[in-house]
């Protein structure tokens, strides 16, 4: 399992990266804080990953530029490597690196534009919405690996959030919550506008079938997805589409038994360890 979920990190084929080049270089995340032990974990980091895609789906403008220039609809498992590859990148990478593979993303998103389905235009670059993709990523990675793999307390949650700082303004997402606080006070600001769609639901169908990992730990891939709708904060888990979708009697415990599992359990050589080697030269 843990093999599996590992392996969804892992990028897509022409975009591997040696993580511990150039010697010396520091990453966009300081090498000591939080977002580096909450991004070795493949568990929680599956597990938040899916519950920032929930709060992004959620909303309007965000829903339709995913869905509709994505490719996760043919082809979810390339997508969350890819996804995940960036993510690593943005955490262990180093810094010169990070910087030019954001500002590529960033062009991306620059042709990336339409209205939504009640004619509402968007722009991928749009700092709001930059801004809540920014925040419901720290939030998912920060409460999954706290729920799921080891507590966190008020002050690491909101380094947490400061030190996806420096990539958040990359981005252009300047705007992005720098604390728990900031996190909690634009949940409120964008709740009134956030809402179920029949996408939300074909995501659910997706992350529960698709060929992520082998046959085999199909149940466990819908294991993790339920743990993702149980974090996922009001409004958006009580929505039609994920009411009664989250984690059943028992099943928390066999979560956090695998997440910190995967904390014993030799990964080899990963971006985490790779990036160590770096900064420490």
């Amino acid at each position: 399992m843990f093999g599996a979920v590992r392996d969804l990190m892992q990028p897509p084929a022409g975009m591997a990266f040696d993580f511990s080049q150039p010697a010396g270089e520091p990453a966009l995340a300081p090498h000591d804080g939080i977002a580096w032990r909450v991004f070795a974990n493949p568990v929680s980091l599956f597990v938040g990953g899916v519950t920032a895609v929930l709060l992004e789906l959620a909303e309007p403008s965000v829903r339709s530029g995913v869905w509709d220039h994505s490719s996760f609809q043919r082809d979810p498992g390339t997508r969350l490597r890819r996804t995940g590859a960036a993510a690593m990148m943005t955490v262990y990478g180093p810094r010169s690196q990070a910087e030019k593979m954001i500002a590529h993303v960033v062009r991306m998103h620059g042709r990336v534009k339409g209205s939504t389905p009640d004619g509402v235009a968007y722009h991928a670059n749009d700092p709001r919405l930059l801004d809540w993709v920014q925040a419901t990523a720290s939030f998912g990675f920060t409460e999954a690996y706290h729920r799921y793999v080891r507590s966190l307390s008020a002050v690491d949650k909101d380094r947490a959030f400061a030190e996806a700082e420096p990539a958040a303004r990359l981005y252009g997402a300047t705007g992005a919550p720098r604390s728990w606080k900031e996190w909690e006070a634009m949940l409120a600001d964008t709740a009134p506008g956030l809402e179920g769609s029949t996408i939300l639901a074909d995501f659910m169908r997706i992350m529960a079938g698709a060929p992520i990992v082998p046959a085999p730990l199909r149940p466990l891939q819908r294991l993790l997805v339920r743990a993702a709708v149980e974090i996922t904060p009001e409004p958006v888990r009580s929505l039609p589409q994920l009411r009664g979708r989250g984690l059943r009697v028992g099943e928390a415990a066999l979560v956090r038994a695998l997440a910190r599992g995967a904390m014993l359990v030799p990964l080899g050589d990963t971006p985490q360890s790779q990036a160590a080697r770096r900064v420490a030269r």
